[in-house]
């Protein structure tokens, strides 16, 4: 099979589709507006062969982490400085098929980033979290951050404590607690970029798949595509129904603590400890 042919064929692969129908789920529900938001997903070289030479490297990019836990894994990634709005329409620009060097400080595009960019500024965050994920799931894959208007706004409105916070979307859908038992993790306001933020954030994650970033956004982590934007989707569902609420004069009624025990333990899940007063 020809380079050309190749490089046509990524066109139809699973992972790609699936990449592109999540930034756009993503910029469509207004969760990622201009250049923010990102998302890596961890792919297994079998999944990567039909489409790429991967003895081919375009170029290589150094990194100020050490990932070296996760040397030959590779990963496709939003851009730095990218647009959400405009991955489908060009993916080979936006969008890059990279793979972590054997140093781990280093990694090297096989695929996309064609104007020049490389991989998004969050990207020790989203390999910190990947590893920590993996040492937790090893069928985990997917590190996603948005950021999702209500559960922002919640932010500043609620208390920031994590079994308050975590309490209050459970009673707001029924699902919630189904969804993520765990509960929500948070971390105080760090600039963004940083080692920082993805150390702080990593830590949380050995517990918790979703972690708020006070007055910024939420990063989610999943198995595949569907299940991260899932996990995202439902607590933001949960946030904008208590926006609406507050908006309509506060609780009268709620799912009481009891209920949502009776909940777990019809969907078999175990909540979070010191949530639930029972």
């Amino acid at each position: 099979m020809s380079m050309t042919m190749i490089k046509d064929a990524i066109y139809s692969a699973p992972f790609l589709q699936e990449m592109l129908e999540t930034t756009s789920n993503l910029y469509r529900l207004g969760w990622d507006e201009r250049n923010g938001g990102n998302i890596s997903y961890l792919l297994n070289e079998y999944e990567v062969l039909p489409y790429l030479n991967v003895d081919q490297v375009k170029r290589t990019v150094p990194m100020n982490f050490d990932a070296s836990g996760l040397a030959g894994r590779y990963f496709i990634v939003t851009g730095s400085g990218k647009y959400f709005k405009n991955v489908k329409g060009n993916p080979a620009n936006n969008l890059g098929l990279i793979r972590i060097a054997a140093d781990g400080k280093r990694y090297e595009i096989h695929w996309g980033f064609e104007d020049g960019g490389v991989a998004t500024s969050e990207l020790p965050t989203h390999l910190m979290n990947h590893m920590k994920r993996l040492a937790v799931n090893k069928n985990h894959r997917v590190i996603m951050h948005c950021h999702a208007t209500n559960l922002i706004a919640m932010s500043f409105t609620h208390s920031l404590k994590e079994e308050d916070f975590t309490k209050t979307l459970w009673e707001m859908c029924t699902e919630c607690l189904v969804v993520f038992p765990e509960g929500v993790g948070i971390i105080p306001w760090i600039v963004p970029g940083t080692n920082a933020i993805g150390e702080a954030t990593a830590e949380k994650m050995e517990d918790v798949r979703l972690v708020l970033w006070p007055h910024h956004g939420i990063f989610g982590a999943g198995t595949t595509l569907d299940e991260t934007f899932g996990l995202i989707e439902t607590a933001e569902k949960a946030a904008e129904v208590y926006t609406i609420v507050c908006a309509q004069g506060g609780k009268k009624q709620t799912i009481t603590d009891a209920q949502l025990q009776e909940l777990a333990d019809a969907f078999g899940v175990v909540p979070r400890k010191g949530i639930l007063n029972l």
